[in-house]
């Protein structure tokens, strides 16, 4: 047969369902930049829910597709990924507003940051779940390791707590500065420009501040991903649905972020919440082994992670209704 390929099985699933989604990815990527960002502007809170409740409608529509195609264990396991994701990139999100507010990124060309890095995201993340996968299939007790960081992980956010990340003492920026010829200011939406040396008067290459905005985002992701990465494989080992609820759930943060960042601090309680499902992620590995099941229930699993998010959510926003609202990210102090 002609299209006898599409059929054929790439890491447990159908090339077709891959190509389908990858040209789902690709084609709301060329919409967002070609279409609805064409030109740079800033990007207010009423613009950005309104881009982030499509992208959740979508993400959670493809999660109906999952569920069709491949079995309502499959669909709730892809909706408990996608919400625990959307839900730990809100730290992501107050890193993002740091490194922003200390290279003084304007609002204007912030959304071009969060869009090239989110293509670095869908590379790194697909290269890390690769590894994760492949070490997962040969060896299985890779998973109680995973389960165990996760753990770690959260009681560490419970007891002790995540300490601010300090921009400007952080290795990398003193490794791009010593390196490599930086500007100290802003050449509109360039990540590159070319100046006169200031020791040859020769025409050379300068990174940018916001080159060095999208390298720390970038960075940032890759820290955020040692906890996202093992907590959806906590929940299903299936690859199709690890990266595809991880890179639904990226993609709606990049419109979410504008909106989140003027809000942040609405969700301040949320963390031990975090924390918690993080725990309880982690744990049921163990509690399954312990009761003999071959796996936790996904349904359980769905509805005790939902719980556990709402009730931080709701919590917040009642102990933090009489709070003044919080400044812009470019409005914070620099570091």
């Amino acid at each position: 047969m002609e299209f006898a390929f599409l059929f054929a099985d790439w890491l447990g699933k159908p090339v077709w369902m891959w190509l389908g989604f990858i040209s789902i990815v690709i084609a709301l990527l060329v919409f967002d930049l070609g279409v609805l960002h064409r030109d740079n502007h800033e990007i207010e809170v009423r613009e950005s829910l309104i881009l982030s409740s499509m992208y959740i409608t979508l993400g959670l529509a493809f999660g109906g597709f999952v569920w069709w195609q491949l079995g309502a264990e499959s669909g709730m396991n892809y909706v408990t990924g996608f919400v625990v994701e959307k839900t730990l990139a809100l730290d992501n999100v107050f890193v993002i507003a740091l490194i922003f507010s200390f290279f003084a990124v304007p609002r204007k060309y912030q959304h071009r940051v969060l869009f090239w890095g989110i293509l670095g995201v869908i590379v790194l993340r697909a290269i890390m779940i690769g590894l994760g996968a492949t070490l997962v299939s040969q060896f299985s007790w890779v998973l109680y390791i995973f389960a165990a960081f996760l753990v770690i992980t959260g009681i560490k956010m419970l007891w002790i707590g995540d300490k601010e990340p300090e921009i400007g003492n952080n290795p990398i920026v003193g490794f791009l500065r010593r390196r490599f010829n930086v500007t100290d200011e802003h050449h509109g939406q360039d990540f590159f420009v070319k100046k006169p040396d200031p020791k040859t008067g020769k025409l050379v290459w300068f990174m940018t501040p916001l080159f060095m905005a999208l390298v720390m985002v970038e960075i940032a992701d890759v820290i955020f991903a040692v906890d996202s990465v093992p907590a959806i494989f906590a929940i299903t080992t299936d690859p199709f649905i690890v990266y595809t609820s991880n890179i639904f759930a990226i993609l709606g943060l990049r419109a979410l972020y504008f909106a989140l960042a003027a809000m942040i601090h609405r969700f301040q309680y949320l963390k031990p919440a975090l924390a918690i499902v993080l725990i309880f992620i982690g744990s049921k590995i163990f509690v399954a082994d312990l009761l003999g099941l071959e796996k936790f229930p996904a349904a359980l699993s769905l509805g005790i992670t939902f719980a556990i998010i709402a009730s931080g959510v709701v919590w917040s926003l009642v102990k933090t209704r009489s709070q003044p609202p919080h400044i812009g990210p470019e409005e914070l102090p620099r570091p």
